[in-house]
């Protein structure tokens, strides 16, 4: 049970974490400009991350809910009453799950992502990209030779705290999911997104107290190693990039 907890809460960061950083730097590209209405659009995308995780979790649910969900209403207008959408519902299958609540996730927190590379791009002197142009660097060649690599340290900031987010989850998966629905692997019934941080509070609740201290400091030690290989590989870079 642990071990597969660990297993869901590594795929769970594996698809939120790169999810997220492209829709916040999606977001900033599209509102740093002269867009009518950018600073309306700013702030109703970064409205979400100021709510709570335990009321996003319940709206998201109340969503993806079978037959009377909003996503259930609108496939049923466009398809037949019979769709999976209607009749399991996202939460509901063990496939399906973890992803759905991975795309709550990804558009609460993308509004914050969203203004750290607005602060970094407006910082970008425009005569660097002057010069790519006299160059003849095209979009494309500005985007990666000059965007991505000035905005490696927000980049390398959201995928530290997308890392520890991930270890920590835990209210979105209680508000959503409960840790279900139930699946067997290799013989074992476990939850299909029953991460670490709703395993240790299941532990907890259950009065295993130090079984649940046990899976605390093993969360801790794993994520102090993540980080450290994080920084080791941004100093690198880092080394790198200065050589160059």
């Amino acid at each position: 049970q642990f071990w597969w907890s660990l297993m869901v809460t590594a795929l769970y960061g594996l698809m939120t974490i790169p999810l997220g950083i492209a829709a916040s730097l999606g977001l900033a590209l599209l509102l740093d400009n002269k867009l009518f209405g950018k600073s309306f659009f700013r702030s109703a995308f970064f409205l979400p991350n100021v709510l709570d995780m335990l009321v996003v979790g319940v709206i998201w649910t109340l969503i993806y809910a079978p037959k009377f969900g909003a996503l259930a209403q609108i496939t049923t207008f466009f398809f037949s009453e019979e769709n999976f959408f209607n009749t399991t519902g996202l939460l509901g299958s063990p496939y399906t799950a973890l992803p759905a609540v991975v795309l709550a996730m990804v558009l609460k927190g993308a509004g914050f992502g969203m203004v750290l590379f607005l602060a970094a791009l407006q910082n970008i002197p425009q005569a660097v990209y002057e010069a790519a142009d006299i160059d003849g660097a095209n979009e494309w060649q500005k985007f990666w030779q000059i965007t991505v690599p000035l905005l490696r340290p927000i980049i390398i900031f959201m995928a530290i705290t997308g890392v520890i987010s991930a270890l920590n989850a835990f209210t979105e998966i209680y508000a959503m999911t409960s840790g279900g629905p139930q699946r067997v692997v290799m013989g074992e019934t476990v939850g299909s997104t029953s991460v670490a941080g709703y395993y240790l509070y299941k532990q907890f609740e259950a009065g295993n107290y130090g079984y649940a201290a046990a899976i605390s400091y093993m969360l801790l030690i794993i994520t102090l190693g993540i980080t450290w290989m994080q920084q080791r590989f941004a100093e690198r870079k880092a080394a790198q990039g200065g050589a160059k």
